[in-house]
């Protein structure tokens, strides 16, 4: 064999041992899955149609001390929000001129209406009043988590948290939640009166994929969503296989990789939960 022949099968070894490892490291090496391509800088939220966010009054001394008076100008529909909005004009307490805040619209508001914001308004529906203003069992919705952050609790449609009692301090309330959590906030933090409108909007059902299509478009980039069982073995853990099933526990350690974080995450137990728990009501 001459030194040209001695080369060329040279190459041709070190080829075939090259490819080879990098089909080694392919097999072991999967794709980035869906989940650590969360939170990587990509714009999921579809927001050019949004109208204002909806927000109390800032809380200034008018509230905490007397009340102050608005008038109902609109309700208008925002999309990729189940719940309508109004739009309720103030007399600035400060300047002459008029400030519109944008309120999540209560069952029953309506157009003209006056809504009266402050520790000393009536006990009406849609007006907004601190905790500590409200008696047990009074129905609200929009309910500032801290007092002054403009509402966070109990806003989308037909839903309305429960006053169910108060600290003998006077410094903390108890509510109980949409979900049957009970919750303790400060007695300072707003809260408007009555249920959020749009009730029984989610009783409807949506019957086909456009209607869902059209639901999210205007919400964020999050349907449709693939199975994980339905991919292959490259792009998720849950994947392949002559059959759909998972082939191994779904349950995952909280210091796994992020490649492997699916299915059920540090979970304490697996299954359906059996029996009751007695649960105090304050």
């Amino acid at each position: 064999m001459d030194a040209a022949a001695a080369a060329v099968s040279v190459e041709i070894v070190e080829c075939a041992y090259n490819c080879r490892i990098s089909a080694r490291v392919g097999a072991t090496m999967g794709r980035v899955i869906r989940a650590q391509r969360k939170s990587g800088g990509i714009f999921t939220a579809h927001t050019k149609h949004n109208k204002a966010p909806a927000k109390l009054r800032v809380y200034d001394y008018a509230e905490r001390n007397g009340y102050i008076r608005g008038v109902v100008k609109e309700i208008i529909h925002d999309a990729g929000r189940g719940a309508p909005l109004a739009k309720v004009a103030f007399r600035d307490p400060y300047k002459y001129r008029t400030r519109v805040e944008t309120f999540v619209a209560t069952e029953g508001l309506s157009t003209g209406q006056f809504v009266y914001c402050g520790k000393k308004a009536a006990l009406n529906v849609a007006n907004v009043l601190p905790l500590s203003s409200l008696p047990e069992g009074t129905i609200v919705c929009n309910v500032e988590e801290k007092s002054g952050d403009r509402g966070s609790l109990a806003r989308t449609s037909g839903n309305y948290a429960t006053i169910i009692g108060h600290d003998s301090n006077g410094k903390t309330s108890r509510i109980r939640l949409p979900s049957g959590a009970k919750k303790t906030v400060p007695s300072t933090s707003r809260a408007t009166i009555g249920i959020v409108a749009g009730g029984g909007r989610i009783d409807k059902p949506l019957l086909k994929a456009g209607r869902a299509h059209h639901k999210f478009k205007v919400k964020r980039n999050s349907w449709p969503r693939t199975r994980g069982v339905a991919m292959n073995p490259v792009d998720h853990p849950h994947g392949g296989g002559n059959h759909q099933h998972i082939g191994k526990p779904s349950t995952r350690s909280r210091f796994a990789p992020a490649g492997q974080k699916v299915g059920l995450i540090a979970a304490r137990r697996t299954g359906l939960i059996r029996g009751t728990i007695k649960t105090k009501d304050a």
